[in-house]
């Protein structure tokens, strides 16, 4: 499945895979969302695939908002595949629980 992604009520949802193949669309996406909001929440809920380069990409994306001061929040806990590369990359702060 390629990669899509949703707003849904603010929230965007990225669904399918998210690899080397196409971690410059998220990147391109997000980049410009991140110029004209002050607000993110993504959702990596519905991933069925996270491979280090798009972890990284998220990452990455996450602490440019932050140099931007833009709250920038990732919600996964529902996605144990998520879940796990963020413990093993010890970033498992990154998820935020709270939203969504």
């Amino acid at each position: 499945m390629a990669l899509q992604i949703n707003n849904n009520a603010g929230v965007y949802e990225i669904l399918g895979e998210l690899n080397a193949q196409n971690t410059n669309s998220l990147k391109n996406y997000f980049e410009t969302l991140i110029n004209e909001s002050n607000f993110i929440i993504i959702s990596l809920n519905h991933l069925n695939y996270l491979d280090k380069n798009g972890f990284q990409e998220i990452v990455s994306l996450y602490k440019k908002a932050l140099s931007k001061n833009k709250v920038f929040y990732i919600v996964g806990h529902q996605n144990q595949k998520v879940v796990e590369l963020f413990k093993e990359e010890k970033l498992s702060f990154l998820l935020n629980n709270n939203v969504a």
